[in-house]
C-alpha cells in the first residue's frame, strides 16, 4: 500500500506508558514473542488509556507472527474467529488477545469486500505495522507500544487527538462507516467512555450512512448494546445514540416513544441507566434483562391496556403485551433466552406485587426473580408513578426477621447443588 505515512516515534522519556501498569501475562506474551524473533507490539485501547493514565482492562497485542506461530508459542493459546483471525492466550480468567499484522483487506485471498463497501472478510495477513495502523478506526486506538526499546508509535497524531480529547477516523470518515457501520456505535462508546468530542467529519459520515446499520445482524448489535449500556457510561452512551439518531436501530420502540416526547419513557430510561451505572462503579452484578425490560415496558403497558380492556385478566394481558412486543424488539438486536425470560418475569410480577399480602407475599419474597421486580416497581415509582406506598410495604416486609428468613431459605434452593465426580471404574488387577 502506498502513501503509507511515517510514524512519530516517542521515546520512552517523553510518554507516560509504564510496564508496571501493563498486565504481567501481556508483558509474558510480548517479551516471548519479541524473544522468538517477532514484532511485539501492545495496541489500541490499552495503549490509549495507558496515555490517559487510566487503567485498562484489556491489554491486545499486535505482531507479524501468523496465528499459527503464535499458537505454537504458547500452549495455553486458542485460534477463534473467521472474520477476523485471532489468536487468545489464556491466563486464567485473563485473556490477551494477539492479532498479526493485516495488509490491506482487498490485497490477497483472505480479504473480501462486499458491493457496497462493506468487509465481510479481513484476514490479509503479512503487512507491515503501518499497514497494520491503517485498518484501525480511529487515531487514538492506532498507537503501538514497542517492547524492544519502550517507545511509543503513532501514526496518525493519536496522542494529539488524546490531548485534544478529539475522537477521529483514519482516513476517509465515511469510507470507514461504510466499511463497517458499526463504527457509528464504537464512535458513541468510545466518546462516552473516554469524555471525548466527535470530529465533525466523524458525525457527518454517521449522519450520511447511519443506515446501514439495518443491515447488521441483530445479534452482533445485541453485543454492542451490552458494551455502549453496561460498560459504566450507560447514561451518557444512550444520550449520545439519541442525538447522532442511532437509537432507533437498537431500541426502535424507545426510540419512537421519546422522539414523541414521552416523558415517562425518558424518566423510566434515565433512572435505569443512571442506577446500572452506579452498579457497574460500586462492582455490583448488572444483566441485560432489566434495561431491556425498562426500555420495552411503557409499550408492554400500553398494549396489555388493550388487552385488558377486551376482557383479558392482568397477568394474561401483560404476557400477550410480551408476546407482541418482544419479536419487534428482536428485529432490531437479538435478546438471548437466558436474558428474555427473567425480563418477561419481572413484568409478569408487578400485578403480583401490587396485590399481595400475607402468604402471598410470603412466596413472592422466595420469588427468584422477587428483588428484581421490586427494584423494577420502585423505579416505576420514582419515574412518576404513585407507588410509594406499596413500595415502602415491600420495603418494610423484606426487613422483618421473618421475611429475612424466607429469603435466605430461598437463596439456598437457588444455588446449584455442586455436582458429585463420578470416580471411574477401576482397572481389573487380575
Amino acid at each position: 500500500m502506498s502513501n503509507l505515512p511515517e510514524p512519530i516515534v516517542i521515546p520512552r522519556s517523553d510518554h507516560c506508558v509504564s510496564r508496571k501498569s501493563i498486565s504481567s501475562n501481556a508483558l509474558k506474551v510480548l517479551y516471548r514473542l519479541n524473544e522468538a524473533g517477532f514484532a511485539s507490539y501492545l495496541v489500541g485501547g490499552g495503549v490509549r488509556d495507558l496515555l490517559l493514565e487510566r487503567h485498562p482492562k484489556d491489554f491486545d497485542i499486535a505482531t507479524d507472527a501468523s496465528p499459527e506461530e503464535v499458537k505454537e508459542l504458547f500452549r495455553n493459546c486458542r485460534l477463534i474467529g473467521r472474520r477476523f483471525r485471532l489468536a487468545h492466550v489464556v491466563f486464567g480468567r485473563e485473556i490477551i488477545e494477539v492479532a498479526t499484522f493485516r495488509a490491506d483487506h482487498s490485497d490477497g485471498d483472505g480479504g473480501a469486500t462486499g458491493e457496497s463497501g462493506r468487509i465481510v472478510r479481513d484476514n490479509v495477513f503479512g503487512g507491515s505495522l503501518a499497514e497494520d495502523a491503517v485498518r484501525r478506526d480511529f487515531t487514538v486506538n492506532a498507537m503501538y507500544y514497542n517492547i524492544a526499546d519502550f517507545s511509543v508509535v503513532d501514526f496518525y497524531e493519536g496522542r494529539a487527538d488524546i490531548e485534544n480529547r478529539l475522537l477521529r477516523f483514519i482516513g476517509n470518515a465515511s469510507e470507514r462507516v461504510v466499511e463497517d457501520p458499526v463504527r457509528a456505535l464504537r464512535a458513541v462508546r468510545f466518546a462516552a467512555k473516554l469524555d471525548f468530542a466527535i470530529d465533525d467529519s466523524v458525525r457527518e459520515a454517521i449522519d450520511e450512512h447511519r443506515h446501514l446499520l439495518k443491515e447488521i445482524p441483530p445479534a452482533r448489535l445485541f453485543e454492542e448494546v451490552l458494551k455502549l449500556l453496561q460498560s459504566g457510561d450507560g447514561q451518557d452512551s444512550f444520550a449520545m445514540l439519541r442525538e447522532l439518531d442511532l437509537l432507533q436501530f437498537l431500541f426502535p420502540l424507545t426510540a419512537v416513544r421519546l422522539d414523541a416526547g414521552d416523558g415517562y419513557a425518558h424518566a423510566l430510561a434515565e433512572l435505569a441507566l443512571r442506577n446500572t451505572d452506579k452498579r457497574i462503579r460500586e462492582e455490583q452484578p448488572v444483566t441485560p434483562a432489566f434495561i431491556y425490560a425498562v426500555l420495552l415496558w411503557p409499550d408492554v403497558v400500553e398494549h396489555a391496556a388493550r388487552h385488558e380492556a377486551a376482557g383479558e385478566a392482568s397477568i394474561a394481558a401483560l404476557h400477550l403485551a410480551a408476546d407482541e412486543i418482544i419479536p419487534t424488539q428482536l428485529s432490531a438486536t437479538s435478546l438471548p433466552r437466558r436474558y428474555s425470560v427473567p425480563m418477561r418475569e419481572i413484568w409478569a410480577l408487578q400485578p403480583r406485587l401490587l396485590k399481595a399480602r400475607g402468604k402471598r407475599a410470603a412466596s413472592l419474597l422466595s420469588n427468584p426473580r422477587f428483588r428484581a421486580a421490586y427494584d423494577f416497581l420502585c423505579l416505576r415509582n420514582d419515574a412518576g408513578e404513585d407507588l410509594e406506598s406499596i413500595c415502602k410495604r415491600w420495603e418494610e416486609l423484606q426487613e422483618s426477621p421473618e421475611s429475612q428468613a424466607i429469603i435466605e431459605a430461598a437463596r439456598k434452593q437457588s444455588r446449584p447443588a455442586a455436582r458429585r465426580r463420578r470416580r471411574r471404574p477401576q482397572a481389573d488387577k487380575g
